[in-house]
C-alpha cells in the first residue's frame, strides 16, 4: 500500500508538469488559475492550457491505464509474458483503417449519409480497422480452443494487415505517405478537448469491467483446469479478455495512433514493484503505472528547446526495450 501510495503521488506531480510545462512558457500559478476558472495575463494561455495541455494530460493518464491493464490480462489469460495489445493484430487493424483514409480515399469518407474529413475520417477509418480485426480474431476464439493457436492466429493477422499497408504506401501520394507515417509515430494529442468526454467514457468503462475480472484472473493462474474445477468458464473468460482489451486498444489506437511497448513492458515493471501475482494488488499497480509511464513519455517529447515535439514512438521504447530484455534474461536463467 506504501508503494501504490508513493506511486500515486508521483503520478500526480507528473499530472501536474504536463499541464505546467510546454513549448510555450506559463507559469505555474497562471495554469492553476486557468484551471479553476480565473482570467490569465494573456488570453492565449487559455486556449493553450484548455484546449491542449489538458486533454492530452488527460489522454496519456487513461491511454497509459488502458493499454497497461491490456497487457497485464492478456499475459495472464494467456500464460505469455511476451503477450501485449498489439499481439492480435488491433494495432494493425486501426493502421489499415487510417492508411485507407489518408493513402486510398485522401483523407476524407463520404457516404449517402455523412461526410468525414480530416482527424474526423482518421478517426472513424482507424476506428473501424480494429473493430473489424477484432471482431475476426473474436469469431476465431469461438472456434478455436487452444490459446497458442490463437495468439498465432492474431499474430497471422497482424502480418496480413501489415502487407495491406505496405502496398497502400507503395502506390499512395507523397503527401499521403508522410500523413500516414505522422500518425504512425504517436502522438496523445489527437483527442480534442470536445471528444474527450466520449474518450474518456470508453477507456473508464473498459478499465471497471477489466477490475470486475480480477478474481477470475487470480483463479486462472493456477491453471485452466482448476479454474473449470471452481466453476470458472475458461473460454468465456478469455473471449471477455478480448473483447475489453480490444475495445480499449482500439480506442486508444485510432485516437493516438499505434503506441508500443506499454502494454508490454509496464506489467512486468508493476511486478517488479510489488513483487506480487495477486490481481488485487496487481491491477491497480499497473494502471497507476501505466500512467506515469504515459505522464513520462508525454512530457519528454516536448522537452526539445525548439518548441517542436519529439514522436511518442520515439520515446516508449527506450523505456520498454531494456524491461523487455530483462524479463527475457530473467526467464532464460
Amino acid at each position: 500500500m506504501k508503494r501504490t501510495g508513493l506511486l500515486i503521488i508521483l503520478a500526480l506531480l507528473l499530472f501536474v508538469a504536463n499541464l505546467a510545462y510546454g513549448s510555450i512558457d506559463i507559469p505555474l500559478e497562471e495554469v492553476f488559475g486557468i484551471l479553476t476558472g480565473g482570467e490569465p495575463s494573456k488570453a492565449v494561455w487559455r486556449f493553450i492550457v484548455m484546449e491542449s495541455r489538458l486533454p492530452q494530460t488527460v489522454t496519456a493518464l487513461l491511454s497509459g491505464m488502458s493499454l497497461a491493464l491490456s497487457g497485464l490480462m492478456l499475459q495472464t489469460a494467456f500464460r505469455n509474458p511476451l503477450a501485449d495489445p498489439s499481439i492480435f493484430g488491433i494495432s494493425s487493424g486501426a493502421g489499415v483503417g487510417a492508411a485507407l483514409v489518408m493513402l486510398l480515399f485522401g483523407g476524407s469518407l463520404t457516404t449517402s449519409v455523412l461526410s468525414f474529413s480530416g482527424f474526423a475520417a482518421v478517426f472513424a477509418g482507424a476506428f473501424a480497422g480494429a473493430v473489424m480485426v477484432m471482431a475476426v480474431v473474436f469469431a476465431f476464439s469461438l472456434w478455436v480452443k487452444n490459446d497458442i493457436m490463437l495468439l498465432i492466429i492474431g499474430i497471422m493477422i497482424g502480418y496480413l494487415a501489415s502487407a495491406a499497408i505496405s502496398l497502400l504506401n507503395f502506390f499512395a501520394t507523397e503527401e499521403g505517405v508522410k500523413s500516414y507515417i505522422v500518425w504512425g509515430m504517436g502522438n496523445f494529442g489527437g483527442v480534442p478537448l470536445r471528444l474527450l468526454p466520449y474518450f474518456s467514457a470508453v477507456c473508464l468503462a473498459g478499465i471497471v469491467a477489466s477490475l470486475l475480472l480480477i478474481k477470475p484472473l487470480n483463479i486462472i493462474q493456477l491453471g485452466h483446469n482448476y479454474a473449470r474445477n471452481l466453476g470458472i468458464r475458461t473460454a468465456r473468460l478469455r473471449n471477455s479478455l478480448l473483447v475489453i482489451t480490444g475495445l480499449l486498444t482500439a480506442v486508444v489506437t485510432a485516437f493516438c495512433g499505434p503506441i508500443s511497448f506499454i502494454g508490454l513492458a509496464v506489467p512486468h515493471l508493476a511486478r517488479m514493484i510489488c513483487r506480487t501475482s495477486d490481481h488485487r494488488i496487481q491491477m491497480p499497480l499497473t494502471m497507476v503505472t501505466g500512467a506515469i509511464i504515459a505522464l513520462l513519455c508525454n512530457l519528454c517529447c516536448s522537452l526539445p528547446a525548439s518548441g517542436s515535439l519529439l514522436p511518442l514512438n520515439a520515446i516508449t521504447p527506450v523505456i520498454g526495450v531494456p524491461v523487455v530484455i530483462y524479463v527475457i534474461l530473467k526467464r532464460r536463467g
